[in-house]
């Protein structure tokens, strides 16, 4: 049984994943979190939370919030800024086999090649995740995400600046998404994933005022995943380059469906507050379909709901 994807096949070294599942940037800390308790190496990649030149606090709290079917989160990218990373995450990730994808923020276009170029190089950090689709900073980010000039900029400012593969998140908060994954992937672009979270927020109704510190945050979990499913399965029709589907998966199921709909890979993120062994249950899970399905290739299964 071959479960092995090839994430960035028109660079030159390539980005080959053991498997297809993966953490979604921003649930997973910087894996160390959760290394003690799961076997990160079983993943085929992981994408630490985003990274910004400066270390940000973050949002005011309150900060998360949850739905009937969902998350809303206006973290804010809080993290630790790339010297420290570099400094002090990247030598334990050199230690592992399982690759690590730095996911990447700023907000000018000259951030991404300045965090491209210093990430270049460092032993430990196998790709890039260009982050143009937070729904709760209050410059760059999703600003970029929405138009398709300047996510292509974005893309090329990245690339011109590393020679480590790149993937580029998209924001479903958009009218056509297809356009944007269009111009990114004409830009260059290695690979794509889909889809951030939805733009949304809550009243407090005893306060009488917005529940989150920012007003508003991003929408994930189970609640959005027909909607990124769509959009993968839409973007899969238009683009070549491989598709990361990410959007409220919690089961095998739901990852088949992600990649049946055009997607090499997936991404498991709110689910694993729920449960912190949600990759591996995806993980195995494929493998038990697989078995029953007497299938021998993960690339069987790529795409097929396309017809």
């Amino acid at each position: 049984m071959n479960l092995s994807v090839e994430l960035a096949p028109t660079h030159r070294r390539g980005l080959r994943l053991k498997n297809p599942v993966m953490n979604a940037s921003g649930t997973y800390g910087y894996g160390t979190e959760y290394a003690s308790f799961v076997d990160v190496q079983r993943l085929g990649a992981v994408v630490c939370k985003a990274t910004t030149l400066e270390p940000r606090e973050g949002n005011p709290q309150p900060r998360l919030r949850e739905t009937p079917a969902g998350l809303l989160n206006s973290i804010g990218l809080q993290n630790i800024g790339v010297e420290a990373l570099i400094r002090d995450k990247a030598p334990i990730w050199a230690s592992w086999e399982v690759p690590v994808i730095v996911n990447i923020a700023g907000e000018q276009v000259g951030d991404y090649a300045r965090l491209a170029s210093m990430l270049d190089g460092v032993a430990g950090i196998s790709g890039l995740e260009v982050n143009i689709s937070c729904p709760n900073v209050q410059a760059g980010e999703m600003e970029f995400g929405t138009d398709p000039k300047m996510a292509a900029a974005v893309t090329r400012a990245a690339l011109s600046a590393t020679s480590l593969p790149v993937v580029v998140k998209l924001t479903p908060n958009v009218t056509d998404i297809a356009e944007i994954a269009l111009a990114v992937s004409e830009a260059g672009a290695h690979a794509l994933c889909l889809v951030n979270t939805l733009r949304g927020m809550a009243i407090d109704i005893s306060e009488r005022k917005p529940f989150l510190g920012n007003i508003c945050g991003g929408l994930s979990g189970p609640a959005i995943r027909p909607v990124a499913l769509h959009m993968v399965y839409q973007v899969a029709k238009k683009v070549k380059i491989p598709i990361v589907g990410c959007g409220g998966i919690s089961s095998a199921e739901d990852a088949l469906e992600f990649i049946m709909a055009g997607a090499s890979a997936v991404q498991v993120g709110t689910a694993q507050f729920v449960n912190p062994r949600a990759l591996i249950d995806v993980l195995e899970g494929l493998e038990q379909f697989m078995l029953r399905e007497g299938i021998g290739d993960i690339s069987e299964l790529i795409g097929v709901a396309q017809g």
